[in-house]
C-alpha cells in the first residue's frame, strides 16, 4: 500500500489543458464516489483550482491505480488521455508528503505566499471526507500540511509578502491607466477571487463597481458587499461598453465574453482601453478577444 500524488499545474502544462481538467463541485462528488467503487483506490482526494488538477490516493498498485484515476477523470472532461498522462508528475509517500505541504503552503504556488490556495485544499479535503475517500491516511497527511502551513505563514516573513493573482493584475491595471481613480469595474460572476480582486481595485480609487451574475440574487448580494449596482447578466454587452475594467470568474464551460461580442462595442468606446482580468478556469474570455 502506496500513498501518492499525481496531476498537473502551472509548472508542466498549459491553461489550455488545465481548464478542460477543472471539475465543478457536482462533478468532484460523482468523481471520487466512483474512483473509491472502482476498487483501485483505498482513500482519495482530488484537489481543482485554477493552476492545478492534482489527485492525492493511498493503492495497493499506485501505477495502475493513478492510470485509472485519470482515466476516469478525463471520460469525466470528455478530454483525450494521452496529452495529459504525457504531463503527469507523480510523487510517492515521503515525496508525496513533501509536496502536499508545499501546495498547502503555497510554496508551490504561481504567487509565493497566496492565501487562497490553503482554503482551496481545506475545501477538497472537506469535500472527499463528505463523500467517505478519506482515510487515516490522508486524514493525518492533509491536518498535518493544514499544521505546516500556518506555522510557515506565522514563523516566516511569507504572509508580509505574498501577492496573489489578483493582486499583481491591480497592479498592472494601475500601470495601463496611469492610476484607478474613476475606473468603473464590471465583474462577471460572484465569486471570491474576483470579489478580491475588485476590493484591491477598490482601494485604489476604482469607481463605480458593477456585477453581473447568471444568479440575479447572487449578483446583488455581491454588489451591496461592494458599494455596487447589479446588472442583470443579459445585458452583460451593454455593461462592456460602458466600464474600464472587467474581471471575469464564472465557472462556465464556454468563453462567456467571445470576439464578436467585444468587436460590436468597439466603437462605442472611441478608442478607450478595456482591460480584462480572466481568473476562471475554463477561461471565460475568449482567446480571440
Amino acid at each position: 500500500m502506496s500513498l501518492f500524488v499525481a496531476g498537473l499545474s502551472h509548472r508542466n502544462a498549459p491553461v489550455e489543458l488545465r481548464e478542460q481538467l477543472a471539475v465543478d463541485e457536482d462533478k468532484l462528488r460523482e468523481l471520487l464516489r466512483d474512483a473509491a467503487a472502482s476498487g483501485t483506490v483505498r482513500e482519495v482526494l482530488v484537489l481543482s483550482t485554477c493552476n492545478r488538477v492534482e489527485v492525492y490516493a493511498v493503492a495497493d498498485v499506485p501505477g495502475e491505480a493513478r492510470a485509472a484515476l485519470f482515466r476516469r477523470l478525463c471520460r469525466h472532461r470528455g478530454v483525450e488521455t494521452a496529452p495529459v498522462e504525457a504531463l503527469l508528475y507523480t510523487h510517492a509517500d515521503a515525496e508525496a508528503v513533501r509536496h502536499a505541504f508545499r501546495v498547502a503552503s503555497s510554496l508551490d504556488s504561481m504567487m509565493l505566499g497566496e492565501p487562497q490556495i490553503l482554503g482551496q485544499v481545506k475545501d477538497a479535503f472537506a469535500l472527499a471526507q463528505t463523500c467517505e475517500t478519506v482515510g487515516p491516511a490522508l486524514h493525518t497527511l492533509f491536518t498535518q500540511a493544514f499544521a505546516v502551513a500556518k506555522k510557515v505563514r506565522t514563523e516566516t516573513e511569507i504572509a508580509r509578502h505574498a501577492v496573489s493573482v489578483s493582486f499583481a493584475a491591480v497592479e498592472l491595471a494601475k500601470k495601463i491607466f496611469a492610476g484607478l481613480d474613476g475606473k468603473a469595474v464590471l465583474l462577471v460572476g460572484a465569486g471570491k477571487m474576483s470579489e478580491l480582486a475588485a476590493r484591491h481595485l477598490v482601494e485604489h480609487g476604482a469607481f463605480p463597481i458593477y456585477v453581473t451574475n447568471r444568479t440575479w440574487a447572487r449578483a446583488q448580494e455581491m454588489a451591496r458587499a461592494l458599494a455596487g449596482t447589479a446588472v442583470p447578466f443579459d445585458e452583460l454587452a451593454t455593461a462592456l461598453a460602458a466600464v474600464d475594467i472587467v474581471i471575469t470568474s464564472t465557472g462556465a464551460p464556454e468563453p462567456v465574453i467571445k470576439r464578436a461580442m467585444v468587436q460590436r462595442i468597439i466603437h462605442a468606446r472611441r478608442g478607450r482601453p478595456l482591460f480584462f482580468i480572466d481568473i476562471a478556469v475554463p477561461r471565460d474570455v475568449e482567446a480571440a478577444v
